[in-house]
């Protein structure tokens, strides 16, 4: 299996932006035109769009639902969308939005039992997002540490239906230092669900490196970029071409 890229698109007050190791005062805005970077990663060839709301990740409300659908509705790429994911509303309101995959953040730690209600609802179409600091999970935008173990957790979620895990490394999100691959493999191995690796990427090689990686015979499903991308460090096609089988 080839890993497939997520674009990302982080969306704050409207706007496309990057937090730093999810540093809300530590942001930096790419565009005002969430949906035009949404149509300029489809053309370059992304099959899929990693959506954040940054807004809704902190507060739990629905912050940029209309922007969300917005992008959904102006992309034939598939849209992946996390942020204030907490109940089972909030998730219907993105499928509604044409959102195909909903990414559950805390309320996956603080109440499990909805991401198997909600995987159940709506088959292949849930993902859990588990953001660490090593293997410290945190909460509510990265806002609050939890005593969570991040391998525990992803174990929690084997057999439950979730379609992926998106592990992100807090400490790397933003830096475009390079991924932790050692994070990575330790969830790669002690889970059979689809791994999404986020946070860190900043090279070709970065890209290169995770598509590499295998532990217990698995291999990553998907690698998120962002930052990287927005400041050229590579384009989207190049990331690609990485990623295509040889």
């Amino acid at each position: 299996m080839t890993a497939e890229l997520y674009p990302a698109i982080d969306l704050r007050g409207g706007r496309a932006v990057r937090l730093l190791r999810g540093d809300y005062a530590a942001e930096t805005v790419y565009s005002d035109d969430p949906v035009a970077v949404a149509r300029s990663f489809e053309a370059a060839g992304a099959q899929w769009i990693h959506v954040v709301d940054l807004d809704a990740a902190r507060s739990g409300e629905a912050g940029n639902l209309d922007l969300v659908a917005a992008v959904a509705k102006s992309v034939t790429s598939q849209v992946e969308t996390g942020g204030g994911v907490r109940s089972v509303a909030a998730a219907e309101r993105l499928i509604d939005a044409g959102v195909a995959r909903v990414v559950v953040g805390t309320a996956a730690v603080e109440r499990p039992e909805l991401v198997t209600e909600l995987a159940a609802r709506f088959p292949g179409r849930v993902a859990v997002g588990l953001d660490a600091r090593g293997r410290q999970v945190a909460v509510k935008g990265w806002t609050e540490t939890t005593g969570a173990d991040l391998v525990e957790l992803a174990q929690r979620f084997e057999g439950e239906g979730v379609s992926a895990l998106i592990v992100t490394e807090i400490g790397r999100d933003g830096t475009m230092e390079g991924p932790d691959l050692d994070q990575l493999g330790a969830v790669l191995e002690a889970t059979g669900v689809d791994v999404i690796a986020s946070g860190g990427v900043g090279t070709l090689d970065d890209i290169r490196a995770l598509a590499g990686l295998t532990r217990g015979g698995r291999a990553l499903a998907g690698i998120i970029v962002g930052r990287a991308i927005y400041e050229g460090r590579f384009t989207v096609k190049e990331a690609l071409a990485c990623l295509a089988p040889v």
